[in-house]
């Protein structure tokens, strides 16, 4: 927002920022789009917010959407406006960071009155509650419940008024719902109530009933994170005009007539045509000078292509600005941003340096390649994946190279799901030989964490498929009578193969577990051969036995394995064929009846 300014040292307050957080489909862009009267949700690669987006409402704005409501509370605003930032998912606000916590001063949790918790919510709140962030709750979709009468069909403005007007079966559903929300609250060891019988908002989080789609309660809503950040952000929110601006990059994108433009937040101080800046990059800052600004017009998202700019000569905190500058083509959204003067450049330089590296992204000795278009996509796919226990390798801005490939191709050796690349919002490599290395590439990170949790899946039975390999086979021979061709050095007899698949060097047990020894040769019609399966005939030959003596025509034998190997097996048995299974069964009961525990580890 562009003031006019004398050489003001007082300082003042900020618009607060406010992040929309919550589960997908849940109504975080819809409630923003009513605000603004825009539809940025209709744009977005799966009806998700994909791109942070950020969006300027004033004071004014919020006092005429607010109208009699705030009159009758006798509430006066303090704030020039409100300043909401859209994020792509729920995790994605932690890159909007700035040193000491979270860029955002307050965030709207939305929920789906119908749908209640998911598991994206659950993961807001946590996430919210590691940044100490305030927030209050847009109970969303009020106008799905069965039977609701709109506040333009009942004539009553206010959204309390009118759920109290409503049948008495809405009622109790409503009730029932929103109990259902505070329970699930208290869970997470907080309080909630809804927002009119609150008597404390620094302990208890506010839920506030709305419809995005037409415009209930919204009133209420702004209302509500008003009234909060006056009350108990005043602190936090101020800040002095005449401060060297500070800020977080939105996005870096082309513009025409202006060449290479970053949409930035100033969330403290201000800057001004002809500033010396520093901006963080991975491989160092960036220093350079602020050629021109841009403000958004009013009630516009910095996303929209159609948003109309103006020229400004300054902007104050807290707003987005347009600002263009020579050299930041490599520049990521997500990295910090601030005014620097010939004095403080070294100090600057280093306070960038310190934002940058400060991440939370641990890595594992093995594990994936996760690559994205920015910074602040880059931490918030490595937060989901990480939630998910999935071991993440490396993790870098760009796009995927050679020189990744050669690195999955590497690990894939030892393990195909180490193989894999992840990557949010950048496209498939083109003109490489990628060999066996899956990539995994999609704008919408959700859709991302589903395509590989099915590739893991996929990956680990095929894994087991290849150990099923490995373990010893299954085996239940019948000596069938008259087929006692030589009695001894080596004993020659026919079998039939009752079930499983016999195999050269089989050891082989009676039923009373005794083990006559191993199978030396198999063959069938004179010729040699490695194995024989269910049904088949054959001539077995074996040391170390007597015919008449160990063995006999008419006995029952089966493969003789350690308790060790028959567990190994029993955790594959889904690979097993019913038959294969059944003979794992009946060599568990022979060996049960020496000992009842046998193979129950």
């Amino acid at each position: 927002m562009a003031k006019k300014n004398k050489g003001i040292d007082k300082p003042e307050l900020r618009s607060p920022i406010c992040v929309v957080v919550g589960h997908v489909d849940h109504g975080k862009s819809s409630i923003l789009d009513y605000i603004r009267n825009t539809n940025i949700v209709s744009n977005e690669a799966g009806s998700i917010t994909q791109a942070i987006g950020a969006s300027i409402i004033p004071i004014d704005v919020i006092k005429q959407k607010c109208g009699e409501l705030a009159k009758k509370l006798n509430l006066e605003f303090t704030i020039p406006g409100l300043l909401f930032i859209d994020t792509p998912g729920h995790a994605a606000f932690t890159s909007l960071r700035k040193r000491g916590g979270s860029l955002a001063d307050i965030a709207i949790l939305v929920i789906d009155i119908n749908e209640g918790f998911k598991p994206q919510t659950i993961e807001s709140i946590k996430i919210l509650q590691e940044n100490k962030t305030p927030f209050v709750i847009a109970v969303n979709k009020l106008d799905l419940l069965r039977g609701y009468r709109t506040c333009e069909q009942t004539g009553v403005s206010s959204v309390l008024g009118n759920i109290a007007g409503q049948s008495a079966e809405f009622n109790t559903l409503f009730e029932r719902k929103m109990y259902e929300v505070v329970e699930q609250v208290y869970k997470h060891d907080l309080k909630a109530e809804r927002f009119d019988r609150v008597s404390d908002f620094s302990q208890e989080v506010g839920l506030v009933p709305v419809s995005a789609m037409n415009g209930d309660g919204m009133p209420e809503l702004l209302m509500v994170i008003s009234a909060l950040t006056q009350k108990y952000m005043a602190q936090k929110l101020t800040f002095n005009l005449d401060g060297p601006g500070v800020g977080t990059i939105l996005e870096v994108k082309e513009q025409k007539g202006i060449g290479t433009a970053m949409d930035v937040i100033i969330y403290d101080g201000n800057v001004k045509v002809n500033d010396m800046i520093v901006i963080g990059d991975t491989d160092g800052p960036i220093v350079t000078k602020v050629r021109a600004l841009f403000e958004p017009a009013s009630l516009k998202d910095m996303r929209d292509a159609k948003s109309q700019y103006k020229s400004i000569k300054q902007a104050f905190a807290a707003t987005g600005v347009r600002v263009s500058a020579p050299d930041v083509d490599g520049v990521m959204s997500g990295m910090p941003f601030r005014v620097a003067t010939k004095k403080t450049l070294e100090e600057v330089k280093e306070l960038i340096v310190d934002e940058v590296t400060d991440t939370n992204i641990e890595f594992d000795p093995e594990g994936i390649l996760v690559k994205a278009d920015t910074l602040g996509g880059l931490e918030a796919l490595v937060t989901l994946l990480q939630e998910a226990d999935i071991p993440i390798r490396n993790a870098s801005v760009g796009n995927i190279s050679k020189k990744d490939i050669a690195e999955a191709t590497a690990y894939g050796e030892s393990s195909k799901l180490y193989g894999t690349i992840i990557g949010f919002n950048i496209k498939k490599p083109g003109g490489i030989d990628t060999g066996d290395v899956k990539i995994l590439v999609a704008p919408v990170i959700y859709q991302l964490l589903d395509e590989f949790q099915e590739f893991k899946e996929l990956v680990e039975k095929e894994e087991e498929k290849e150990k099923l390999g490995d373990l010893p086979k299954l085996a239940k021979v019948h000596f069938l009578d008259g087929c006692a061709f030589r009695q001894n050095n080596p004993a020659v007899f026919g079998v039939e193969v009752l079930a499983g698949e016999l195999v050269q060097n089989m050891p082989l047990m009676k039923k009373d577990l005794t083990k006559i020894g191993n199978v030396k040769a198999i063959q069938e019609q004179s010729k040699t051969i490695s194995q024989a399966d269910f049904g088949m005939k054959v001539a077995l030959s074996m040391d170390g036995l007597t015919i008449g003596r160990q063995i006999n025509e008419g006995d029952i034998y089966y493969t003789f394995m350690g308790e060790q190997d028959f567990l190994a097996l029993k955790k594959l048995k889904e690979y097993l064929t019913p038959q294969q299974r059944d003979l794992m069964k009946e060599i568990a009961e022979l060996h049960r009846k020496q000992n009842p525990l046998w193979g129950m580890g």
